[in-house]
């Protein structure tokens, strides 16, 4: 783990930890926060500088509690708020920041809010805080399936563009502008290192609410395959982000503020981390860029000039809660659009591909400068689940679709400790939200500690390194390579990548540091490897 400087977000490993499948410390098969607690050595000694929490608040759960119901409180399901302050000292002692989920687009159906508004009535001020409309004004639909808008019994409709149960707030509003700086402050108060802010471009809605055309057609060109159009992306969301970034500002100790933006180009993105916005946005183009050396060399070159042009450090990710885990992912066919989710009766990603090209792509990502998350469980080489029954799923996103869409329960599994517990050591019990794969057991951390060449120690090498070289503060030099091969410098380190099927011969005079896969018997890098060499 490297030692906190300023501006420790420019070039930090940050670790996503979905509380509902970290670790369950009471066995009522649900994660908690005083089971974090209790795992954040693992994190220690993996070697990353931060945590990121995903939401914990008090929420009837409709969406896996992105439905919050109170801002300044923690889930009973989850633990209290005494259990969140002994979780922040505990990973100050080790030196680990922690930064939290903030849910600003809406809020859940159960919040106080909401439910005064609904009884309030058209035209209340109450009312005036959400979008509300006496008809339905547009064809919009929720990216949870179905439309976007929801009667309510006086026969006003109201906007949610997820699920029922979250209602858009209206950002137009002073007091919902004045209260999420009241929830700022809260947390900043207790210690938090700063916010992931979701659905950062959906909060300013078109001021027309003109219909959309559907289906929405993705963008075309190298590495832009599967990345959204600007659907929301209106510009008076930065005067909010502005607004609290003086705030942030104010607290010392460097508390930062991350966008979740699915926005498109690089530009466009690059402007929530101008100066005085944003310090992070997470590179949704970089994770859905296909596995060739084209799509890879053209996101990197765009994402590091876009950034570059205001200042911000490019942010990496290949997984996370929302979308099929990387070590599966990069086992379905070369070009294959990102599904959203996939069942036992869908065709199924082959997992010893996906895993090699997974830790190819790691390896890739952490030599790169600038910051990078990881998901929980993608050090183990977890795999999608892809064969969860149905009956079983909770994505509200598999129920709105009819099950056309099967969600993203997959990527959600608890994730396993040790292979020969109960639940594989999620917790106490063998209860479990989501049921856990056989596989589990072989990909538990306890039979992957200490094995040379298992993905956990891959990943531990790697972190070590990274920081040792200060690749995260580095600068990139694109170096020549054959056809399929990419190449690059950081600092003294030499990177290439291999994605086809020739073998790749290593620059004269390198020794290979860290392979992603053993190299062939003459010493070069196999189809779908990453090599660091010095």
């Amino acid at each position: 783990m490297s030692e906190q400087t300023s501006d420790w977000w420019r070039h930090a490993v940050i670790y996503q930890v979905y509380p509902r499948s970290f670790a369950d410390s009471n066995g009522d098969g649900i994660g908690d926060l005083p089971g974090i607690t209790a795992r954040l050595d693992h994190l220690v000694e993996l070697g990353v500088d931060a945590v990121w929490l995903s939401p914990f608040y008090p929420s009837p759960q409709a969406d896996a509690g992105y439905d919050v119901a109170d801002y300044q409180g923690v889930d009973p399901i989850f633990g209290s708020l005494e259990d969140a302050d002994k979780l922040l000292a505990a990973a100050r002692e080790r030196g680990l920041r922690v930064i939290v989920d903030l849910v600003p687009n809406h809020t859940s159906d159960q919040h106080a809010w909401f439910r005064a508004a609904v009884e309030a009535g058209p035209g209340s001020p109450e009312r005036a805080r959400y979008v509300f409309r006496p008809d339905k004004p547009n064809n919009w639909q929720s990216v949870f399936g179905g439309p976007a808008w929801t009667q309510v019994p006086d026969g006003e409709w109201y906007l949610h563009l997820f699920d029922p149960g979250q209602p858009d707030l209206n950002w137009d509003h002073p007091e919902v502008r004045a209260e999420f700086i009241d929830i700022l402050r809260f947390w900043l108060d207790r210690g938090v290192d700063g916010f992931r802010v979701d659905v950062a471009h959906g909060l300013i809605k078109q001021a027309d609410l003109a219909d959309w055309h559907y289906p929405v057609e993705p963008l075309t060109g190298p590495g832009t395959e599967g990345i959204r159009p600007p659907m929301w992306d209106q510009d008076g969301v930065h005067e909010i982000y502005r607004s609290w970034r003086r705030v942030v500002d104010a607290y010392p100790g460097d508390r930062v503020l991350v966008a979740e933006a699915w926005v498109s180009p690089a530009e466009r993105l690059a402007a929530y981390v101008r100066p005085d916005e944003m310090h992070q946005a997470f590179n949704f183009e970089y994770l859905e860029a296909f596995w060739t050396e084209s799509a890879q060399r053209a996101v990197i070159t765009r994402s590091l000039a876009a950034d570059a042009a205001v200042g911000a450090p490019t942010t990496w990710v290949l997984s996370n809660h929302d979308v099929i885990r990387h070590a599966s992912r990069l086992g379905l066919p070369v070009g294959t659009r990102r599904p959203r989710g996939i069942g036992a009766d869908d065709p199924q990603p082959d997992n010893v591909v996906g895993l090699r090209r997974a830790r190819a792509a790691t390896l890739l990502m952490l030599a790169l400068p600038g910051s990078a998350y990881l998901y929980q469980g993608e050090e183990l080489g977890l795999p999608e689940h892809t064969t969860i029954p149905d009956e079983v799923r909770q994505d509200p996103t598999y129920v709105r679709t009819d099950g056309e869409e099967k969600g993203r329960d997959g990527c959600r599994v608890p994730i396993p400790w040790e292979a020969d517990a109960p639940s594989y050591g999620f917790g106490p019990t063998a209860a479990s939200w989501l049921p856990q794969p056989e596989v589990w057991a072989e990909l538990a951390l306890d039979r992957q500690r200490g094995v040379p060449g298992s993905t956990y120690e891959l990943y531990r090498a790697a972190l070590r390194l990274r920081a040792e070289r200060g690749l995260g503060l580095g600068t990139l030099t694109w170096a020549e390579a054959p056809d399929d091969v990419l190449a690059f410098r950081n600092g003294d380190l030499f990177v290439l990548t291999n994605f086809g099927a020739t073998p790749a011969d290593l620059p004269a005079g390198l020794t290979p540091l860290l392979t992603s896969a053993p190299l062939d018997g003459d010493g070069r890098v196999p189809q779908d490897a990453t090599v660091w060499a010095v």
